[in-house]
């Protein structure tokens, strides 16, 4: 089989000119679009890249922020009630309507402590003594309350013991 002779026809020789300068100049213009194509994401990834790097440094540091903050606060934690006891209730032998009212009276004069931090308070013990160990007057009796024990949490736990003064 032969090849037909179109070499002698310069209309299919420019044609075929034609199609090959074409095809590289297509082919270098795609090259330069797909370039700068290319560079845009690159510099699209670094910038995405670069702000992931400087949220996750300060996700970090939000995150260590808050641990410190966490432990702070859980050595100063605040005092949110009080519990307030009698030791030697039964020697007295007051009724319940009386306790209670003593206990009232005690926990008035530690309502100013609510909210405080308990490291503050428990280095103030001689102040919450002298609140605490008062005369209170019951029934035309005067009773004074004398610290057995504090226990320093949340909820302030106190124990006393009564005195009968008159």
């Amino acid at each position: 089989m032969r090849i037909p002779p179109l070499y002698e026809k310069p209309g299919w020789q420019r044609f075929f000119a034609g199609v090959a300068v074409g095809a590289l100049i297509s082919w270098f213009v795609f090259l330069f679009q797909f370039g700068v194509l290319q560079e845009k994401q690159i510099q699209l990834l670094t910038k995405q890249q670069s702000k992931i790097n400087d949220l996750e440094d300060r996700n970090n540091t939000l995150i260590e922020d808050y641990e410190k903050l966490n432990e702070e606060n859980k050595s100063k934690l605040k005092i949110q009630d009080f519990k307030v006891e009698f030791a030697n209730q039964k020697k007295y032998d007051l009724g319940k309507l009386n306790l209670h009212i003593l206990s009232d009276a005690v926990m008035q004069n530690l309502n100013h402590l609510i909210g405080k931090d308990i490291e503050s308070v428990s280095k103030n013990k001689e102040l919450l003594r002298q609140a605490i160990e008062k005369e209170y007057k019951l029934d035309d009796k005067v009773y004074r309350l004398k610290t057995y024990s504090i226990y320093f949490d949340t909820t302030l736990e106190i124990t006393l013991n009564i005195e009968l003064v008159k």
